[in-house]
């Protein structure tokens, strides 16, 4: 049976049976694999932000052309503003996915977009035009305050029921103790939060739900009061960054374990694969670690890919073993220890080297790897290279100065392999307000990272 979600007066979830709707069609694929098999890619939303940047100009939703066939084949094709300045878009998500796959009445046809800094979250249709997206509805932060105390929204999920949850990482005063989970309806109004009360963890971030296991898993960053002024030592030393991870009852909202990673766990954004830091010199501390911000897994649950930020590198492991990835492809794309950088990697014997990065269409690839987004069949890897914009212009000004770059990797999904397409190359550095920061992508149809099979 497929199941429905209601909530509660405190905001939990509980289970409801509704009629089986298979036979008709909703948003999304029946499954995976059905997934994999759907149509090619033609467009992409890339959330790109001048907050930060000096440029007094609202963020924006961009409109990518990724069809080979077309004359406008990697170009921006429409941008759409946001109404205020200063709002600094995230992890953008669907209203509606392949969890409603079984129901006619629902579509995949808002994209929400929290905002990390002010707190608004934007609904933005994209079913009107797919090329030229227009904005719906703008949620206010001060609703979000009053009615759940609840403020630095981050990521948005949609769930079953057509509610959407929003992860935020702190209260109105940047405190990570009021972090928490948001619950919008599927008009977008503010309903509640999802946890049960007292269930909220001390540091939040990504989320991710299983109903088959009836388990979300949760995982850190740090204090809002903290990150937003930027990476500092000793706010770590402070106790104001998480290693830890935290596992709900889903969908009760019940906290029923907290994983402890250690000191070599610190700020888990993303987790996957244990990455050894490099002994480095000229860096900020003896040992630099990779800084996993993205990963995400095929849809055959063959192959898992992840991003060192700090590093530079893109990886590929085989996880067909799950418990002995082995890594099968490894393309790099920028970093802290390329060549031309003052820092450089400390070799067990003794020697220091720095790692070739290629040019793409004659430019240099500046900053590191940071989002990454599937295509459907597997074959092809989207990456931009904004993390946050005060982190961006700590570890990398001249992205913030130049602007961001978008890359395709092309995927070896027989053999495994990864390889930069250079014939895709998109320039957030010659857009007409100026250059920005591209960071979130997701396609019209769907993607690895935004759709749930219940």
């Amino acid at each position: 049976m497929a199941t429905d979600v209601v909530v509660l007066e405190h905001g939990s979830a509980v289970a409801e049976e509704k009629g089986h709707a298979c036979c008709k069609k909703g948003p999304g694929y029946a499954t995976p694999l059905d997934a994999m098999a759907g149509p090619r890619e033609s467009l992409i939303y890339v959330t790109c932000i001048y907050t930060g940047t000096g440029i007094e100009k609202p963020d924006y939703l961009s409109t990518v052309d990724i069809d080979p066939s077309s004359k406008t084949y990697s170009k921006v094709i429409h941008r759409l503003p946001m109404p205020h300045i200063g709002d600094e878009l995230h992890h953008s998500g669907w209203n509606a996915c392949s969890s409603c796959h079984g129901d006619p009445s629902a579509a995949r046809r808002f994209l929400v977009l929290p905002s990390l800094v002010s707190g608004r979250i934007y609904a933005v249709d994209t079913q009107k035009d797919p090329r030229s997206p227009s904005l719906h509805k703008v949620v206010d932060p001060e609703d979000i305050v009053r009615k759940t105390g609840l403020a630095y929204p981050h990521t948005a999920h949609c769930l079953a029921s057509g509610d959407v949850m929003v992860s935020c990482l702190g209260d109105k005063d940047g405190k990570a103790e009021g972090n928490g989970f948001l619950l919008l309806d599927s008009e977008f109004n503010v309903k509640g939060r999802w946890e049960k009360p007292g269930h909220s963890p001390l540091f939040g971030y990504d989320f991710w739900y299983q109903p088959r296991h009836k388990t979300m898993i949760s995982t850190s960053w740090g204090a809002p009061a903290a990150f937003t002024s930027g990476f500092n030592l000793q706010h770590v030393s402070d106790g104001l960054y998480g290693r830890h991870l935290h596992v709900y009852s889903w969908p009760d909202g019940e906290l029923k374990q907290t994983i402890d990673l250690g000191s070599s766990g610190l700020l888990p954004l993303e987790i996957a694969i244990s990455v050894k830091p490099l002994k480095v010199q000229n860096w900020i501390l003896p040992e630099m670690p990779g800084l996993i911000t993205d990963f995400l897994m095929s849809l055959d649950d063959r192959y898992l890919y992840l991003v060192n930020w700090l590093h530079g590198d893109i990886r590929q492991y085989n996880i067909e073993d799950p418990k002995n990835p082995v890594l099968k492809g490894q393309v790099w794309v920028g970093g802290q220890i390329q060549k031309g950088s003052s820092v450089f990697v400390e070799a067990e014997d003794g020697t220091r080297y720095q790692v070739d990065v290629p040019q793409v269409q004659g430019n240099r690839l500046r900053g590191g790897p940071q989002m990454i987004q599937l295509s459907l069949d597997g074959k092809r890897l989207y990456v931009t290279n904004s993390l946050f914009s005060k982190w961006d212009k700590q570890f990398y000004p001249e992205v913030v100065e130049k602007g961001s770059q978008m890359l395709q990797i092309d995927v070896d999904t027989e053999k495994g392999g990864l390889a930069i397409n250079p014939k895709f190359y998109v320039d957030f550095g010659s857009e007409p307000d100026g250059p920005s920061l591209a960071h979130e992508m997701r396609y019209p149809g769907g993607d690895c990272t935004s759709d749930i099979w219940i």
